[in-house]
């Protein structure tokens, strides 16, 4: 069924590629005949494919990760949030990938995320820290499976090929428009004088043709690409519903994200495109049509809301048609023929409950920092200290009550992760001595299992901080506010059942 959609959009994507191709080289052409006379069609046509392939090579070899520097997206690990890699690995199984997406987490407080990544087995889904914060498991599972599903339907080579080939167009209408204003047409009129002799009725032709391909072939490539564009996020949506089975999840989702008032300082005309919901429109809403690479956002929710027949992608398309008021097909009739009845499930039991604005402003802030490297005391006044990363010092003095609080011994540079979310505390290997504990051979049930390694145990003496050794001596440390039935080894992989 999934792989039918991949067809679909790869054929559509070969179609808009020759599209934008043949409009490129048509630019090169008639503006290279305009300013360099004739014969200079060929070096045009030379010229804008050197740019198309200039651009397309940095965008193959390093698009991804600038993309995600440009985000200021930081790669993390399980332990900074369990719940978000338990997510994002349910969706990989249920999509099929071959490997599971990289996890990033962008310093933001605006709630929203993208994907990115030419290949299935290089890709990497972000999302924001205000996202985390948010929403409960079902949204954000319905937030990740969009996601995912754009990596699946390889929309996100798409965007790359189909936004360079854009900007080479462009760019080359930039600079031929530019040069006209600038030289008064100097190039018009050099090639007028030649041909002068012989009558300038060809030359007219190519000069009134290169100006009107360098004014609407711009116009006309972008409003090509945000149509597909457009209808690859309607698409996302029907393969994520699939994959999660609830589409009340990702209709709550986008409607929270659109809510916010929050502005995502990171979104640019460069990565604005790939975010679930567009963050450079004003208010996300009404700016939703012909000019946005994004469909209307009260469309979409109300799609995925009258989804009653299943989660399947004929559902999808009856909400679809329903919602537009006329037989408009938006799933490719190659996949409706193959789509099964998915029924839709319960909510997920594991839910957060409601918080109140200032709770979530904590939140949001706290796992900014985590992710920023810094970690949590919590002194016996109740107050949580936040440490930065480049604290050196052995104590820290509680601003509310003055206590000094004992840094833990896996000091703060060493610091690899840190998980405030679950109060999880990851430190480097040091040498330390006999008094702190090594974990034991778990006894009873097999249980998880790290890579080759029965699972080891470890029986907390107190509630505060506390520190033991892996088997293979990396220092792991414990909070207070750590709750989590066991965790792993960042150094060697092996399970630690903590009791």
């Amino acid at each position: 069924m999934m792989w039918e959609l991949i067809a679909a959009n790869r054929r559509k994507s070969i179609l808009l590629f020759v599209g934008m191709a043949v409009l490129l080289v048509a630019l090169g052409y008639f503006i290279g005949e305009a300013t360099m006379g004739e014969g200079g069609g060929s070096i045009g046509i030379i010229v804008a494919v050197g740019v198309w392939v200039i651009m397309s090579a940095a965008s193959v070899f390093g698009g991804p990760e600038l993309i995600l520097k440009m985000s200021r997206a930081r790669e993390v690990t399980p332990d900074v949030h369990p719940q978000l890699f338990n997510v994002v690995e349910e969706m990989k199984i249920a999509s099929g990938l071959p490997k599971m997406p990289r996890v990033y987490i962008i310093d933001e407080k605006a709630p929203n995320a993208f994907a990115t990544g030419l290949r299935p087995e290089g890709s990497s889904i972000a999302v924001t820290a205000g996202l985390l914060t948010r929403l409960n498991r079902d949204e954000l599972q319905g937030v990740v499976a969009h996601e995912t599903a754009h990596i699946m339907n390889r929309d996100v080579q798409f965007l790359t090929v189909a936004s360079v080939m854009l900007g080479s167009i462009v760019l080359i209408s930039e600079i031929f428009l530019r040069g006209m204003w600038y030289s008064g047409g100097g190039s018009a009129r050099r090639y007028r004088s030649k041909k002068s002799s012989g009558g300038s009725g060809g030359n007219a032709v190519f000069i009134i043709a290169a100006i009107a391909l360098a004014i609407l072939g711009p116009l006309f490539a972008r409003l090509l690409y945000l149509s597909i564009s457009r209808k690859r996020e309607y698409l996302a949506d029907a393969s994520g519903v699939v994959l999660t089975r609830y589409p009340e999840g990702l209709a709550s989702a986008l409607e929270k994200i659109s809510a916010s008032p929050l502005e995502l300082a990171v979104a640019n005309k460069v990565n604005a495109p790939m975010f679930i919901v567009a963050p450079l429109q004003e208010g996300k809403r009404a700016l939703s049509g012909w000019g946005s690479t994004h469909p209307p956002i009260e469309e979409r929710i109300g799609i995925l809301r009258a989804m009653s027949q299943g989660a399947g992608l004929v559902s999808y398309q009856h909400a679809f048609a329903k919602m537009r008021g006329k037989p408009v097909n938006i799933v490719p009739r190659s996949g409706l023929q193959k789509d099964k009845t998915i029924p839709i499930r319960e909510a997920h039991p594991d839910v957060v409950r409601e918080q109140s604005q200032k709770q979530q402003t904590r939140d949001v802030m706290d796992l900014m920092r985590a992710v920023n490297g810094y970690a949590f005391l919590l002194c016996a006044c109740g107050l949580k200290i936040k440490v930065p990363p480049e604290f050196a010092e052995p104590k820290i003095a509680c601003p509310r009550c003055g206590r000094e609080n004992e840094i833990p011994k896996a000091q703060i540079p060493e610091f690899a992760e840190v998980a405030a979310a679950v109060g999880a505390i990851v430190g480097t290997t040091g040498k330390f001595g006999g008094e702190v504990p090594f974990a034991q051979p778990a006894s009873g049930a097999p249980g998880a299992v790290g890579p080759g390694e029965a699972p080891l145990e470890y029986h907390r003496r107190t509630r505060e901080w506390e520190s033991f050794a892996c088997g293979c001596g990396h220092l792991l440390q414990l909070s207070p506010s750590f709750s989590a039935s066991q965790m792993k080894c960042p150094n060697c992989g092996r399970i630690t059942r903590v009791a």
